[in-house]
């Protein structure tokens, strides 16, 4: 019992603050360099949506406004199976830049990702969400690192416009600067793992078609280019703008579609979990794959240190309970969260129960219908 608690409880501690130390050790002293400069190789930025009236036009006029040479720059929509009014949105663009395919069935992001690429002409790929804005500059950012060979895939950053109706804001900032933290030091010492899905890169020949319903699509392209022996970079000066959710339970909807695309890539792909297959296996297991077991090891760690004798069991028991009592106060009286310890305690709990639901979700087949194109990642 006394080295299941310890195991547990390292578990633990190594997958939220054990792997973004070693990982920043590895960022200072293994430091490997990018060959960034200005190119201008052609571009085609692919977009899949459904049903996105409300936001393709704006989101076409800011990357038509792209500082980027507009004779090698394509703009492809793929309306996937849309009933409302995207593709006539979307045509109402008139530039000789954009093209629009309307698919009649909703299959997915995956195959309309799939269909877009196929339908492209551009050396390099740009993916994008129909809702999410560019920096003017941030198309030119990203192709800059291709000037490397041995770069084959570059991660944007999403920043989050203030919100003052989010009650989480603050949550989502430290989390997403903890995030961030650790993909700048995966670039800078290697590769990331995975991409912000509204804003990355490939080179075209590198692209490998996704199986149908894939959930993480920014996810299994980079390890699949990571696979071919190419990096893939976190370039922080490549920007896109979004507004941060509402609220919890926004974010869980966010989180358990996030959590149950890892473990479908665990079907779907899995030579990601073999050595000789994944030049990137330990940064797989240790950012995308110990998360989705911290939870289980939760239980485990409460379950055995009420089991067990002695002081200091007795007082860690006690600061999990305190710590378990805060975050159902949160949930119960919702006003509560005005208080930083209630909500950092209810947003940290609920952001585990939500990779136990992503596996409910995944295990009972419900990745199949799991893809929401206004999803952020």
């Amino acid at each position: 019992m006394i080295i299941l608690f310890w195991v547990m409880l390292a578990l633990i501690l190594y997958t939220y603050a054990g792997y973004p130390l070693l990982i920043s050790f590895f960022h200072f002293f293994v430091k490997r360099t990018v060959s960034k400069r200005p190119i201008t190789p052609s571009v085609s930025v692919v977009i899949a949506v459904h049903n996105g009236e409300s936001t393709i036009e704006r989101r076409l006029q800011n990357l038509l406004a792209q500082d980027y040479p507009h004779d090698l720059l394509e703009i492809i929509v793929v309306s996937d199976g849309s009933t409302d009014r995207t593709v006539a949105c979307a045509e109402a663009i008139i530039s000789e830049r954009v093209t629009v395919y309307a698919l009649k069935k909703n299959d997915g992001k995956a195959l309309a990702l799939n269909y877009g690429i196929d339908k492209s002409k551009g050396e390099l790929i740009v993916f994008a969400d129909a809702r999410q804005e560019f920096r003017k500059d941030a198309i030119k950012q990203l192709v800059a690192n291709f000037a490397d060979e041995t770069v084959g895939c570059v991660s944007g950053e999403l920043h989050f416009l203030q919100d003052t109706e989010s009650n989480i804001e603050a949550e989502m900032g430290a989390y997403w600067k903890y995030e961030k933290f650790i993909r700048r030091s995966e670039s800078a010492s290697g590769s990331v793992v995975g991409a912000t899905g509204c804003i990355y890169a490939i080179r075209r020949a590198l692209y490998k078609p996704l199986p149908a319903g894939t959930i993480l699509d920014d996810v299994l392209t980079p390890m699949n280019i990571a696979r071919q022996g190419r990096r893939v970079l976190f370039e922080s000066e490549s920007i896109a703008y979004d507004i941060v959710s509402k609220d919890a339970n926004q974010e869980w909807r966010r989180k358990v579609r996030t959590l149950a695309g890892n473990w479908q890539l665990l079907s779907l792909a899995p030579w990601l979990l073999f050595p000789w297959k994944n030049p990137v296996l330990w940064r797989f297991l240790s950012h995308k794959i110990m998360r989705l077991i911290v939870p289980f090891a939760m239980i485990f760690l409460l379950i055995d240190s009420l089991l067990l004798s002695g002081f200091y069991f007795r007082l860690f028991t006690f600061l999990q309970i305190a710590f378990y009592g805060s975050a159902s106060i949160g949930f119960v009286f919702p006003k509560t969260r005005i208080f930083r310890v209630v909500n950092l305690s209810y947003f940290f709990l609920m952001m585990n129960i939500a990779a136990i639901a992503g596996f409910c979700k995944w295990a009972t087949g419900g990745c199949a219908n799991a893809w929401h194109p206004a999803a952020k990642k």
